[in-house]
């Protein structure tokens, strides 16, 4: 195995009085990709922005290519004690939202070269660069001028992704990417996510999409109740699963 990009270890999460997160181990190697699947509640999401220190987690450790974040305070008062260690860590782990997230107001070309400019200082002309190659590449080039409310839910995701890649992270965190498009629409973005697993890019990947998940994942680890129930490489975990929990899952989820 390669060297983790990420690393969690004994993660805890709760709302108040409300514990989302139990206890969760998972490992991201880099050049592998692994899908967290579950049922609404589970703890997925939550999982992954505790991964991109976007929440506060109450117990247990995030490694990011080997160096632990700096915890300060303890229980529901810890937070990252270095500021410039987590934005470090935000800005070399991408995040693609459910809901795009594009700015409305910017053109689709200037949503791609924003952050690159505004968080990195990056060259503007290497950006642009960047940014058009990386929408050439999710096969949208040619919407570079429009606005996000011109185009499609599934090419505003295309674009989301585009932006994320035009970052040059060590890592992809997808939320759910597909679930708020329709099917034909959806599939556009699988075959992006698909394209990118093929690359030997790291990725941590929550989905409601079994079989994007066996197609593009090295590892799936199954969340119930805030706990990891069963784990293991695709063809285990979706042909041969040993718990009654995940077999109940993997039952209703396909015959949906």
């Amino acid at each position: 195995m390669t060297d983790p990009v990420i690393e969690i270890r004994n993660l805890h999460k709760s709302y108040s009085a409300l514990e989302v997160l139990k206890g969760v181990d998972v490992t991201a190697p880099a050049g592998h990709v692994v899908s967290l699947i579950g049922s609404s509640g589970s703890g997925k999401s939550t999982l992954l922005r505790c991964a991109n220190l976007l929440e506060d987690s109450q117990e247990g450790d995030v490694i990011f290519c080997g160096e632990p974040v700096v915890w300060k305070g303890t229980g529901l008062h810890r937070h990252p004690g270095d500021h410039a260690q987590m934005i470090r860590i935000r800005t070399n782990l991408s995040m693609v939202f459910q809901q795009f997230n594009l700015w409305s107001h910017m053109t689709i070309l200037q949503n791609v070269m924003e952050a690159p400019l505004t968080v990195l200082k990056r060259d503007r002309a290497e950006v642009e660069a960047s940014a058009r190659a990386y929408l050439d590449k999710v096969g949208i080039g040619d919407k570079c001028d429009v606005y996000p409310a011109q185009l499609s839910g599934g090419q505003q995701q295309r674009a989301a992704i585009a932006r994320a890649l035009c970052m040059e992270p060590k890592a992809l965190l997808f939320d759910e990417p597909t679930s708020a498009l329709d099917p034909e629409l959806e599939q556009e973005v699988v075959k992006v996510i698909k394209d990118l697993a093929a690359e030997g890019r790291t990725m941590l990947v929550v989905t409601h999409d079994m079989r994007m998940a066996r197609d593009i994942s090295d590892h799936v680890v199954f969340l119930h109740q805030g706990l990891i129930e069963e784990e293991g490489p695709p063809e285990a975990v979706f042909d041969a699963p040993q718990s009654e929990r995940l077999r109940g899952f993997l039952s209703v989820t396909q015959s949906a």
